[in-house]
C-alpha cells in the first residue's frame, strides 16, 4: 500500500471510528472503566442539596459560613490493545476480512480512550511479540497506532498467546485496561491469563467468520493453512474430517471462554458480519 493509499485508510477509518467514540462510547467507556478513586479538587461555600458529610470544617469556622470539599475522579488510566497479527487474520468469506473488524474495533476503543484524557498502548503478536507501542495520549498516537494495524507486515503467519501475555506482564507494572483481540485458535496460556488477570482488567475480544466454525462439503479441496504455510488435499466430503475439523474448532472457543472467566476475564464475541458496534456497546453497558 503507498503511502497516500494508506493515508487515505486512516482518515476513513479515523473518521468513522472517532465518530462512534465520540458519539457512543466515550460515555460508556468512562462509566465502565473507572478511575483509581476520588481526589481533592477544591473548597467551595455550601449548596443547597450538598452532602453534609461533605462539609469542611475549618474553613467554615474560618468564614462563618459553611464551606464544602469537592472530590473529582482520580481518572488517568492506561489501556493496552493486544492485537494478533498472524496468518489467520486474513481470514473473510463476506464483506470484510476478521483484520478489518479488528482494526476498527481497535480504532474505536482508542478514540474513547484518549477522549477519556487516558493513555493507549498496542503490542502487536504473531508467535512473538512483533511491535510494541508504550501508552501515551494524543491524536497523533491514536492515529500511529491506526496505521501499524493497517501497515505492519508480521515476521511470524503463527500465533502464541501466552506469549504476548508475558510480555504485557513485564511491560506494564501498574494495573491497566487490557483488550486482547484474536480469534484465538490457539491454547497453552491458562497459566498466564491467570496472573495478568489477578493484575488487570482484561478483555478478550474473539473475532471471527461463520464459515470457520464449520467444514462445508465442496469435495476434494486444496487448502493452505495461513499460520503454518502447508498446502494439502483435504476430502471434505467425509463426515469423519468435518468432525474432526469441527471439534477442533469447538475446542478452540470452549477452551478461551472457559479459561478468561475463570481468570475473572471478560469475555465478547464479534463476528465479521455483525455490528460490532452493538457488541461493544452491550459489553459496555453491562459491565458499567
Amino acid at each position: 500500500m503507498d503511502t497516500k493509499a494508506l493515508l487515505k485508510k486512516v482518515r476513513k477509518i479515523e473518521i468513522k471510528t472517532r465518530r462512534l467514540s465520540d458519539h457512543i462510547f466515550g460515555g460508556e467507556y468512562h462509566s465502565t472503566f473507572k478511575g483509581r478513586g476520588m481526589t481533592f479538587s477544591e473548597v467551595r461555600q455550601y449548596q443547597f442539596g450538598d452532602d453534609v458529610r461533605s462539609i469542611d470544617w475549618n474553613v467554615t469556622a474560618r468564614y462563618n459560613e459553611p464551606y464544602v470539599k469537592v472530590f473529582e475522579e482520580e481518572r488517568e488510566l492506561t489501556m493496552m490493545l493486544l492485537v494478533d497479527i498472524s496468518g489467520s487474520k486474513l481470514f473473510g468469506t463476506t464483506n470484510q476480512f476478521k483484520d478489518e473488524i479488528v482494526t476498527e474495533i481497535s480504532a474505536t476503543l482508542a478514540f474513547s480512550a484518549l477522549q477519556n484524557n487516558d493513555k493507549v498502548g498496542l503490542i502487536l503478536f504473531s508467535d512473538h511479540v512483533e511491535l510494541f507501542i508504550p501508552p501515551k495520549k494524543g491524536k497523533s498516537h491514536a492515529l500511529r497506532i491506526i496505521r501499524e494495524l493497517l501497515e505492519f507486515k508480521p515476521s511470524s503467519n503463527k500465533t502464541n498467546i501466552a506469549e504476548a501475555l508475558k510480555y504485557l506482564t513485564n511491560v506494564m507494572k501498574k494495573k491497566a485496561i487490557v483488550f486482547v483481540l484474536s480469534d484465538f485458535l490457539d491454547d497453552g496460556y491458562d497459566r498466564t491469563i491467570k496472573i495478568v488477570g489477578n493484575k488487570h482488567d482484561v478483555t478478550g475480544i474473539r473475532v471471527y467468520d461463520e464459515r470457520e466454525e464449520h467444514m462445508i462439503n465442496l469435495g476434494l479441496v486444496q487448502m493452505l493453512d495461513s499460520e503454518t504455510g502447508r498446502v494439502a488435499l483435504v476430502n471434505t466430503q467425509s463426515k469423519k474430517v468435518r468432525n474432526a475439523y469441527g471439534d477442533y474448532y469447538r475446542d478452540r472457543v470452549t477452551y478461551f471462554k472457559e479459561t478468561f472467566t475463570k481468570a475473572g476475564c471478560g469475555i465478547l464475541d464479534c463476528r465479521v458480519d455483525e455490528s460490532y458496534v452493538r457488541k461493544l456497546l452491550g459489553y459496555f453497558k453491562r459491565r458499567g
